[in-house]
C-alpha cells in the first residue's frame, strides 16, 4: 500500500457535494450506500439512474425536458443522450448574469489585470454574439479562434455558444501549418485572433501569420482582432474588437438546441499523423464538466480557479465551465516563469487562489531547479491542487507536500481531449496516496484490460470504458461512416473504449497511470509503461531530461533510452552503467536499456508532453507526417540515422 500523504477533514467530507449525492441517492433509491466504492459501483452499474439524477442535481437549465436518459448504454458509439432535450451551453454558463461577483481574472508575465463581473461579462456576450448574428453566422457555423488565454477568448466562445455556432481554437504559437492542417477541415467563416502575444518577455507579432491563414481557408468571410499587443497594427481589412462589441444590445438571445448538438471541434495532438477534428457536443460537455467541477472538485461559489492552459488545450474548456458554478476564473498569459521563476507562484498567492491547476511538468520544474514554493508564500488558502498531462512522479507527490502545502489535496487527473473530461480524477473525500490518483470518476465505467479482454485489480492494462458516457465525441469532422472514429477507440476491443493509457486499478479503486500504451514498451512480450523507467531517474541529478521508446529488433522490442545531461557531466561508460542500475534496482532487468544514447534535445507538444511516439516511429524506419503541434519540431532530426540503433 504506497503512502497516505493527506486526508480529508471529517467535518469537510459531511459536507462535500459528494457526500450530499450520495445521500440524496440513498433516500431516493432507499439504497444503503457508504463508502466511495459503492457510489461509484452504483453509477456504472445504473448508467440511465445516475446521469438522470445528476441532471436534476446539477441544475441544468433547459427549455425543454428530456425525455430519455440513453438509449443503449452498450451502444458505443452513437448511444443517444438526454433524446428530446433543449438547452443552451452558454445560458449554463452565465446563469449568474446579474451578479457583480467577480467572473474573471485576467494576469498575465507583463503585469496587465483584468477583471470582469458576471454582470458584464453576459453585456459583453450579448454585444458580441448580436455582432456575430449581423455578420450573417447562424446555427452549425464554425469560428475559429488564433488567441492567447485573455477575457476576449472567453467572451467570444460564449456569444459563439449562445447562437448554436460551433467553435475551435489553437494558441497563437502554432505555426501556419499546424493551423491549417485544423481549420482547414472545418471550413470556418469567421478568424478571431490577436494581433500577438508575450512570452519570456518578448513579444510576437502574428499578423501575417493570421493573413497566411485567412487567404488560405476559403470559407472565411470575416477576420475580428483584439489588439492584445502594444504597437502592432492589425492589417486594414481585419474587423477590430472595439467594432463587434459598439452595439446596443443588452439581451442574450440563447438558441434552444438538442442535446447533442456540435459546441467545441477539438484537436488530437497530431505528432504521427495528420490532426483528427473531434467533435464535442453542448450537453454531453456541461454535464460531464459539471460533475467533475462539483462532486470532485467539489467546486463553490467562493472558490477562485487557476488552471495554467493555453486556448488549444482542453483544460482551457473545463476550466471555463468552472462559470456554471459562479466561481471566478483565474486565468494567466505568458510564461510561469517570467520575469522571474517564482513570478506566477507569488500572483497566485497574492488573490488567496483555492484552486492551482497546473501540469506534471510545472511541478517537476519546480522540484528540479529548487523553487520552493512554502519560501515564496503561506498559499494560505489554497486547498486543492491538480495536475494533468502526464503521469505524476511519486518524488512530486512528496514534493508538493514537504515544499509547497502540507495540508492540501494534490489530486492529479487523466482523460483527455478524446472525451475533454477525466477517466480518473480526484475526490475530496478520499484520501491522497502517493504515486496514485484518487479515483475512477463517477458514472464512467473504466477497467484495466490485458490483450485477450479480461479485467482485473491490481494488474497492468489497457484503460478500458466499457459502457458510453455522455462526452464521448459525437463523430469526427468529415469522418464517412466513422471509419477514422472507430479506428480510433474500437478497433482493438469491439464495442469498448480504448484510451491509449496504460494503467493499473487498485481495489480501493485508486488509479496508477504508466504513460501512454501505443508507447508501451514491450520487450520479450513484458508490457512496460515508460513513466516506470522515468520516475527511476528521477532521482539521477546529472540527468537533465529523458526519453525512452520501444525499437524493433530480431522480431522482439528493445528499450531505447536518450538521455540530455547537465552541462558539466560528460557522458561515459560509468554513466551508462550507474543509469543501467538505477532503473534495474528501482525497477526490475526487463526495464534496464538494451542501449542508452545522449542526445542535444527532446521533443514536445505545446501542452508539456513528450512525444515518444514520434520517436518511436524514427528509429523503426517510418516518418511522422505531421510536427505542427510540437514545440520543437527540428528536435526529431536528432533522432534519424544513428548509427548505434542499426548496428
Amino acid at each position: 500500500m504506497a503512502d497516505i500523504l493527506w486526508s480529508p477533514d471529517k467535518n469537510k467530507i459531511k459536507k462535500s457535494y459528494m457526500s450530499v449525492l450520495k445521500k440524496k441517492i440513498n433516500y431516493r433509491y432507499n439504497l444503503d450506500l457508504k463508502s466511495y466504492n459503492d457510489l461509484y459501483e452504483w453509477s456504472v452499474s445504473n448508467i440511465d439512474l445516475f446521469w438522470e439524477i445528476l441532471w436534476y442535481d446539477l441544475d441544468i437549465i433547459y427549455s425543454k425536458n428530456f425525455k430519455n436518459v440513453i438509449d443503449d448504454e452498450n451502444k458505443m458509439p452513437g448511444a443517444n443522450w438526454f433524446s428530446g432535450a433543449k438547452l443552451n451551453f452558454s445560458e449554463n454558463l452565465l446563469r449568474y448574469k446579474d451578479s457583480n461577483k467577480i467572473a474573471l481574472k485576467f494576469y498575465n508575465e507583463k503585469d496587465h489585470y483584468k477583471e470582469l463581473s458576471y454582470k458584464n461579462l453576459y453585456a459583453l456576450v450579448s454585444k458580441v454574439s448580436y455582432s456575430f448574428k449581423d455578420m450573417g453566422l447562424k446555427e452549425g457555423d464554425r469560428v475559429c479562434a488564433v488567441m492567447p488565454n485573455i477575457v476576449e477568448t472567453i467572451v467570444s466562445m460564449l456569444a459563439a455558444a449562445s447562437i448554436g455556432i460551433i467553435w475551435s481554437s489553437c494558441s497563437p504559437e502554432f505555426g501556419t501549418q499546424g493551423i491549417l492542417d485544423r481549420f482547414k477541415q472545418i471550413n470556418p467563416k469567421l478568424l478571431i485572433c490577436s494581433n500577438g502575444y508575450y512570452f519570456k518577455g518578448k513579444t510576437y507579432n502574428i499578423i501575417d501569420k493570421m493573413l497566411s491563414i485567412s487567404e488560405s481557408i476559403l470559407s472565411i468571410n470575416n477576420v475580428v482582432v483584439v489588439n492584445y499587443v502594444d504597437g502592432i497594427k492589425a492589417d486594414k481589412s481585419f474587423i477590430d474588437w472595439d467594432r463587434i462589441i459598439d452595439n446596443n444590445s443588452d439581451e442574450v438571445i440563447f438558441n434552444q438546441l438538442p442535446f447533442n448538438h456540435p459546441l467545441y471541434i477539438m484537436y488530437s495532438s497530431g505528432t504521427t499523423g495528420k490532426p483528427k477534428s473531434i467533435v464535442h457536443s453542448a450537453g454531453g460537455t456541461l454535464i460531464q464538466h459539471m460533475k467533475e467541477l462539483k462532486y470532485h472538485v467539489d467546486l463553490r461559489e467562493e472558490d477562485s480557479i487557476f488552471y495554467y492552459t493555453t486556448c488549444g488545450w482542453m483544460m482551457w474548456n473545463w476550466l471555463v465551465s468552472s462559470l456554471s458554478f459562479g466561481s471566478c476564473i483565474v486565468l494567466y498569459e505568458g510564461s510561469p516563469f517570467y520575469p522571474n521563476e517564482d513570478s506566477l507562484l507569488k500572483t497566485m498567492d497574492s488573490i488567496n487562489l483555492t484552486i492551482f491547476g497546473t501540469s506534471a511538468k510545472y511541478i517537476s520544474y519546480l522540484q528540479t531547479n529548487n523553487i520552493v514554493p512554502k519560501d515564496i508564500g503561506s498559499f494560505k488558502s489554497l486547498k486543492l491542487i491538480l495536475s494533468t498531462g502526464s503521469p505524476l512522479e511519486d518524488s512530486s507527490f512528496d514534493f508538493v507536500y514537504n515544499y509547497w502545502k502540507d495540508n492540501v489535496q494534490l489530486s492529479s487527473i487523466s482523460g483527455g481531449t478524446d472525451i475533454i473530461s477525466c477517466f480518473a480524477l480526484g475526490n475530496p473525500n478520499l484520501s491522497v496516496y502517493k504515486g496514485e490518483l484518487q479515483c475512477l470518476g463517477l458514472g464512467m465505467s473504466v477497467k484495466s484490460y490485458d490483450k485477450k479482454g479480461n479485467h482485473n485489480f491490481l494488474q497492468k492494462g489497457e484503460l478500458i470504458c466499457d459502457k458510453a458516457f455522455p462526452s464521448m465525441p459525437i463523430y469526427f469532422w468529415g469522418d464517412k461512416g466513422n471509419k477514422k472514429y472507430l479506428n480510433a477507440y474500437f478497433s482493438d476491443f469491439n464495442n469498448k473504449w480504448k484510451h491509449g493509457d496504460f494503467i493499473l486499478i487498485n481495489y480501493n479503486y485508486g488509479v496508477k497511470i504508466f504513460g501512454r500504451s501505443d508507447s508501451t514498451l514491450n520487450p520479450g512480450g513484458i508490457r512496460i509503461g515508460t513513466a516506470e523507467i522515468y520516475q527511476a531517474l528521477n532521482s539521477l541529478e546529472y540527468i537533465k531530461d529523458s526519453l525512452v521508446v520501444g525499437q524493433t529488433k530480431d522480431k522482439d522490442e528493445r528499450i531505447i533510452l536518450f538521455v540530455i545531461l547537465n552541462n558539466d557531466i560528460d557522458f561515459d561508460f560509468n554513466i551508462k552503467e550507474e543509469i543501467k542500475m538505477k532503473i534495474r534496482n528501482y525497477c526490475s532487468p526487463k526495464h534496464v536499456p538494451s542501449i542508452i544514447l545522449p542526445v542535444e534535445d527532446i521533443p514536445y507538444t505545446m501542452n508539456g508532453k513528450k512525444v515518444e511516439v514520434a520517436v518511436k516511429k524514427i528509429i523503426n524506419g517510418f516518418e511522422v507526417d505531421n510536427k505542427e503541434s510540437l514545440v520543437n519540431p527540428e528536435s526529431l532530426e536528432l533522432f534519424r540515422n544513428i548509427e548505434e540503433l542499426y548496428i
